[in-house]
């Protein structure tokens, strides 16, 4: 297993469930993006600045167990694949009641772009924080 760039915690919310009362699946790519966005934001204040920001290429979620309410979940991120201008960072999510218990893993790619559309390197806090 990797090593965990950033981890937080989160509640499962009401709102969260579908008719059959367990996490709408597109919950899950919510939950990753608050982690992600958190630890973008713990790196740099100006992690999406003026000149360039990340943005999601592909996203993969493999569900593996439903989860239910109430629930509170950990989300871990990690690098998989670190390129001049992109970043693979993985993704897992456990229960914190059960801590082996995986409800989903999978990765985002990241790309850094400038406003004109154009990519550019990864920041070095990027960089330093996923080697």
């Amino acid at each position: 297993m990797s090593s965990i760039l950033y981890a937080i915690e989160q509640e499962v919310r009401w709102r969260d469930l579908d008719a059959f009362n367990h996490v709408n699946n597109a919950s899950y790519l919510g939950y990753v993006e608050e982690a992600r966005v958190r630890w973008f934001k713990s790196l740099s204040t100006d992690w999406a600045g003026e000149a360039s920001a990340p943005i999601l290429a592909a996203i993969t979620m493999n569900y593996r167990r439903p989860v239910g309410w109430p629930e509170s979940l950990r989300i871990e991120l990690f690098t998989e694949r670190l390129g001049n201008k992109s970043v693979t960072v993985g993704h897992r999510i456990f229960s914190t009641t059960q801590p082996d218990v995986l409800y989903a893993d999978g990765h985002a790619v990241m790309v850094w772009m400038n406003r004109d559309g154009q990519t550019v390197p990864l920041p070095d806090a990027i960089r330093r924080a996923c080697e």
